[in-house]
């Protein structure tokens, strides 16, 4: 048997010293800003991309790995030895895990996709939970059987601050957001199946948090809770007040809190945080 290598992208957000505890193998993104190209969190932090964002006046562009780079990585990890678990963001918000399936078809190491159905630490629950279960010995289709099951449990809402980056996006009129703006509303959305549900709108940071909490609470009602975390894009005060929200109400206090990737953070805009958990 084959011992199993698990690999992902960028977006995952998973701290650095994690990925390198468990030997995951990340592939990254590149995003452009005016005629600048950048490596997702190689040639530049997340706090300076904010910075150049805000200053920029058309929306940084991502692009997802070539089928080149995907190759690349299975060619070198199947020559190692290692059967290869490759898990990427959502197939509905990027071409990431058809650029891999694609370059899987292409190498004579055995390659298996898994789109994960989610972004940021969402991913990396599966992704970390696949890594640890690869260094116990399991076999790619054990650990592939368990992330369903991870998936299946995993919640994931979203919310943003401006809608400045949806309309430079194409994704919403100028007049709407700027109706959404004078009502000071803050739309929150959930990541369900790969997709962006909308589920709630409110008016201020303490309704926010109420909200979250409250449908933490539901969720993980009569459960064990496995992980939770809270990504921002320059939020980190408001990600602080949720997670004390979350503790006061529950008791619950192991809750990671990361600035999330530029790639993410693009479509987003500053002030925006995605609130993720997984209880079974």
């Amino acid at each position: 048997m084959n011992k199993v290598k698990i690999v992902t992208d960028s977006t995952v957000d998973v701290p650095q010293a994690t990925l390198q505890t468990y030997g995951i193998e990340v592939i990254p993104l590149t995003f452009t800003i005016g005629s600048d190209t950048y490596t997702d969190r190689v040639d530049i932090t997340p706090q300076e991309f904010m910075n150049k964002m805000r200053e920029a006046s058309e929306l940084p562009k991502s692009s997802q790995p070539s089928v080149g780079e995907f190759l690349e990585v299975y060619n070198r990890l199947g020559e190692d030895g290692y059967d290869i678990l490759s898990i990427h963001m959502a197939g509905e918000l990027s071409g990431t895990v058809r650029s891999a399936q694609h370059a899987a078809t292409l190498t004579e190491a055995k390659v298996t996709v898994i789109d994960s159905e989610f972004i940021s630490l969402a991913m990396g629950f599966q992704v970390v939970e696949a890594a640890k279960w690869a260094a116990e010995g399991k076999n790619v289709n054990e650990i592939a059987e368990r992330l369903k099951e991870i998936r299946r449990h995993t919640h994931l809402y979203v919310t943003v601050d401006t809608l400045e980056n949806l309309v430079k996006g194409g994704r919403i009129g100028r007049g709407k957001a700027l109706i959404g703006s004078l009502l000071n509303i803050k739309p929150i959305a959930a990541l369900m199946d790969g997709f962006y549900t909308p589920v709630a709108k409110v008016r201020s940071y303490s309704q926010l948090i109420k909200y979250l909490t409250n449908r933490f609470i539901e969720d993980v009602s009569e459960k064990t809770i496995r992980t939770v975390a809270i990504a921002h894009a320059d939020a980190f005060e408001l990600a602080q007040h949720l997670k004390q929200s979350i503790v006061s109400a529950t008791g619950y206090d192991d809750i990671d809190i990361v600035y999330t990737t530029p790639v993410i953070s693009t479509h987003t805009g500053p002030g925006a945080i995605g609130f993720m958990y997984y209880a079974e």
